[in-house]
């Protein structure tokens, strides 16, 4: 049975440090499906489409191994959906460790036969967030060496 992850989030943007989690977890698995959760309630900063491609303007290179798609509810029925036994998070400070580990046993509730896998970001992605590199662009900042492609 192919070992599939499903990375997801918003990805609004998609950061070097998302990039340098998906490039480690690699090795580890068949393909990690990077799934970008849609929520039509909520306004996004940059369109879906944008961060798709963007998303696979990244991974170019690594044909066959990463996919990109989007979804809508729960990540947990997505990863059902897709036969993924195992979701890849990135963890930046105990903070996040504690909220996706919350998060991570609801899941095994949800789905006995998941696993969460979590990979500490190398030393120099700890500060990157999404939220902080809307802000830079928002107001008029160059974002791009936390970017690992150009916003167009």
């Amino acid at each position: 049975m192919k070992k599939i992850a499903l990375f997801a989030g918003s990805f609004d943007p998609f950061t070097k440090g998302h990039e340098s989690i998906v490039l480690r977890a690699l090795p580890m698995f068949d393909k990690i499906i990077i799934g970008i959760g849609y929520n039509s309630n909520k306004k996004d900063f940059f369109p879906l489409e944008k961060r798709m491609k963007w998303i696979e303007q990244t991974f170019e290179n690594v044909s066959g191994k990463v996919e990109v798609t989007s979804y809508e509810g729960l990540t947990i029925d997505f990863a059902k959906k897709i036969n993924a036994g195992y979701l890849l998070r990135g963890l930046r400070t105990s903070s996040d460790f504690e909220y996706e580990r919350a998060i991570a046993q609801t899941n095994k509730m949800m789905m006995p036969g998941i696993e969460s896998v979590f990979l500490l970001t190398t030393p120099e992605m700890t500060p990157i967030t999404s939220t902080i590199i809307r802000d830079i662009i928002r107001h008029g900042g160059d974002a791009s060496q936390f970017l690992p492609y150009s916003i167009d």
